[in-house]
């Protein structure tokens, strides 16, 4: 797996996690796993460069940042899920977590799958219009 060089945007979502130091790229593939996980048919992008999947739209996304790193599901999960999420700074459709502190995977498949529901759901309703 190739490293990115600083200033561009990586091609894969290997090539992300592969520019991230150590500490952070072991947080990052644990997530990476468990989104993985709960959403076998999404499709990795790299979207605003970073990590992205596809679901029926966008579905989730995670990023690294210097001190911290962020899961991106939507407004909605988060709402739904606020009282679980007391432990974390959240804003409308951010989580942010310390590195050496990472989402539970539970509550990471709690929030991919709200998303699956939230874009299919969008789907269905979509078709149901034509």
């Amino acid at each position: 797996m190739k490293k990115v060089k600083p200033g561009t945007t990586p091609a894969t979502v290997d090539e992300y996690i592969a520019a991230v130091p150590k500490e952070t790229r072991t947080t990052l593939e644990k997530l990476r796993k468990t989104i993985r996980a709960a959403a076998p048919r999404a499709t990795e992008v790299i979207s605003y460069q970073m990590p992205m999947y596809k679901h029926h739209g966008m579905l989730v996304g995670f990023a690294a940042f210097k001190n911290h790193c962020s899961f991106f599901p939507g407004a909605r999960p988060i709402a739904k899920y606020k009282d679980e999420l007391k432990a974390y700074e959240t804003s409308k459709g951010t989580i942010r977590f310390p590195v050496d502190k990472p989402l539970p995977a539970a509550l990471v498949k709690k929030l991919v799958k709200a998303r699956i529901d939230e874009n299919e759901k969008r789907l269905t309703e979509k078709m149901k219009k034509r």
